[in-house]
């Protein structure tokens, strides 16, 4: 039986690299995001979803089939330092990431079969960035909301996990939201290719990691080094 995978963001970045290695691992995916895929697969159904609205979130998650995993890789940044600080911004980034994340599994996870797994997409600036408070609040919080799921879904054998990467060659990288912030080469001297945390999801996802559950995996290149 095919297994399915409900993915959000899969317009670009991380998000588009997940659903096209799940494709290639033979998974089905529903792919929700506001933009439309550059993919063309007949076991890919595209919803066009605001990710920051509630309502069309769990809309999109029940009319979907059973997922046997749910991928939240949607997201958005935006850089300022305290006395720059943008409410608008903090609450449009808390709405995608974190918001976001609660509906999408809450309206989910009752038709999740035993042994589903469920990762959302972090950040390395979860740790504290500076010009990044809100951004890195918000990734924080994903690692609060994880533990606290992989708890309650333990009994059911569902994984619940978070992929925190570094510096992502994404468009996000060149999103003048984040300007405050430019982008610095990690100590390995190249930034993170998509392709790269769609492989970490993918094992996440496999028979492998079917032990491993409540865990941050960092991808990062060396930033969290200090170096």
């Amino acid at each position: 039986m095919t297994r399915h995978a409900l993915v959000t963001g899969v317009s670009s970045g991380i998000g588009l690299a997940i659903a096209r290695r799940l494709l290639d691992d033979g998974w089905a995916v529903t792919g929700l995001s506001r933009g439309e895929p550059p993919l063309r697969d007949e076991r890919l159904t595209w919803r066009g979803t605001d990710l920051g609205d509630p309502d069309a979130v769990r809309a999109a998650v029940h009319d979907a089939p059973a997922a046997d995993a749910v991928v939240h890789a949607a997201g958005l940044q935006r850089s300022a330092r305290l006395g720059e600080l943008s409410t608008r911004d903090g609450a449009d980034m808390w709405r995608v990431h974190v918001e976001a994340a609660s509906v999408l599994v809450d309206a989910a996870v009752g038709r999740m079969p035993r042994g589903a797994r469920i990762v959302l997409i972090g950040s390395r600036t979860m740790t504290g960035v500076p010009g990044k408070s809100q951004y890195s609040a918000t990734k924080a919080a994903l690692v609060g909301m994880a533990r606290s799921w992989a708890g309650e879904l333990v009994g059911r054998a569902i994984t619940v996990n978070v992929v925190a990467p570094g510096p992502t060659d994404t468009p996000m990288l060149r999103d003048p939201g984040r300007a405050a912030t430019p982008v610095r080469l990690p100590p390995t001297g190249a930034l993170i290719d998509p392709a790269e945390i769609a492989g970490t999801v993918s094992f996440l996802l496999g028979p492998d990691a079917r032990s491993i559950t409540g865990q941050t995996l960092v991808v990062c290149a060396g930033t969290s080094l200090g170096l």
